[in-house]
């Protein structure tokens, strides 16, 4: 059913308990796996002039080691990869390239604690993805962590 399987990440903790259901999802239909991190090129172009590069510099380590901490959880081979662009947009496009069958994601970034639902990215990936999007809540206590039903979209 699942050939390959996109998890998205941000490097932050909400996005931790997507990355552990889709690599079991991967596991389960021996799909290949791709972790794709988005550098936010608004929050550079935000920025002021004289930190823009540092700032994408600490941005892209940043990325860097958010997918290598997919890397790190999983004995299975990963593709990895880090962009620059406005995330939602790079995550679709990432998609279509690789002919992804699923994109994985957390409900919430590292902006996303002050949002209802959704954070605005994964929002955004539902609403214009080209192929289903898993997203996963974060439970509030990982000692509470019984099987939540996650919305495919």
């Amino acid at each position: 059913m699942f050939d390959t399987v996109v998890v998205a990440t941000d490097g932050s903790d909400s996005v931790s308990r997507a990355i552990d259901v889709a690599l079991d999802l991967a596991d389960r239909f021996d799909a290949e796996v791709h972790a794709l991190s988005v550098v936010d090129a608004s929050e550079v172009d935000a920025s002021p002039q004289q930190l823009r590069e540092e700032l994408r510099t600490a941005l892209e380590t940043t990325a860097d080691a958010a997918v290598a901490t997919v890397e790190d959880r999983t004995d299975r081979e990963i593709t990895t990869a880090a962009r620059e662009g406005r995330p939602a947009a790079e995550i679709c496009e990432y998609a279509r390239e690789v002919d992804a069958d699923l994109v994985a994601t957390g409900t919430r970034g590292r902006h996303g604690e002050n949002r209802l639902l959704l954070g605005s990215v994964a929002e955004r990936i539902v609403r214009t993805s080209p192929v289903p999007v898993l997203t996963v809540r974060q439970l509030e206590s990982m000692a509470d962590n019984v099987d939540e039903t996650a919305a495919v979209a």
